[in-house]
């Protein structure tokens, strides 16, 4: 074979790789937004009228949703959707239960809660000085029995320690600080990136060890200005999808009082 048409077909190849993520970015959100419902996807044939591509192209992009356990591939049926994955709003600071509470119940499982001293880094995020105490506590959270995240949480000491009496396998800690303070909270600070499960995580969330996972670092504040509460939260990536409205401006127009 010539050089040339050694080149083509690379080139051609390429092609169809890079069409077929790009068809798979849209059904993935169509699919996580119900444009499908939950039952079986439109046949091959017509997905790829609909995208303007090739079915080798579909097929590409299908087997991408279906490594990412979105949808199956079955012969005789065709292909379904596999599992619904949850929108997580980032516009709002909202517990886990206010956020998905249309999709079912969020249950939390307290699988650790004790006053310890905090590491180096959690006393200065949180403000603290030498020698203070806080809260932690770890908790695998579920949405209708199916495990969902696993929190890791840091609270200040006056704030956290009323909850050891609270109901915390029913109630979101945002809602309980609330009440508990007789204030509002107000702002938090957010980072998320994306992390591979490691062993203890994994088993909890009843995912495969190196699995992809999705982190949020937050440190919430109450509506005075005071951070109370510093979290590491991971998700499944399987099932829940990140979602928010951001607006453009000036940033001397966001930060004016």
């Amino acid at each position: 074979m010539r050089q040339s048409d050694r080149r083509g077909r690379a080139a051609a190849s390429r092609s169809r790789a890079d069409r077929a993520r790009q068809v798979a970015d849209l059904l993935r959100r169509e699919i996580v937004h119900g444009g499908y419902g939950v039952g079986r996807l439109p046949l091959e044939a017509a997905l790829a009228r609909e995208f303007g591509t090739s079915r080798n192209a579909i097929r590409e992009a299908l087997d991408l949703l279906r490594g990412e356990g979105l949808v199956e591939r079955c012969p005789g049926v065709g292909t379904t959707v596999a599992a619904e994955k949850y929108p997580h709003d980032l516009h709002r600071l909202l517990g886990l239960a206010e956020t998905l509470h249309e999709h079912g119940r969020v249950t939390n499982e307290v699988r650790t809660m004790s006053l310890i001293a905090p590491p180096t880094a959690v006393a200065r995020r949180l403000g603290l000085v030498a020698g203070e105490q806080v809260v932690f506590l770890e908790r695998l959270r579920s949405l209708n029995g199916l495990p969902l995240s696993l929190d890791l949480t840091y609270l200040v000491r006056d704030v956290g320690e009323p909850l050891f009496d609270a109901d915390l396998e029913g109630n979101d800690i945002f809602v309980l600080l609330e009440h508990l303070t007789g204030q509002p909270l107000g702002t938090a600070e957010l980072t998320m990136e994306a992390v591979n499960a490691d062993a203890h995580t994994a088993a909890v969330l009843d995912a495969p060890r190196g699995a992809a996972l999705l982190m949020i670092e937050r440190l919430t504040h109450l509506s005075d200005g005071r951070p109370v509460d510093l979290e590491y939260v991971r998700f499944r990536g399987d099932r829940l999808t990140m979602r928010g409205h951001l607006h453009r401006g000036r940033e001397e127009e966001d930060t004016c009082p």
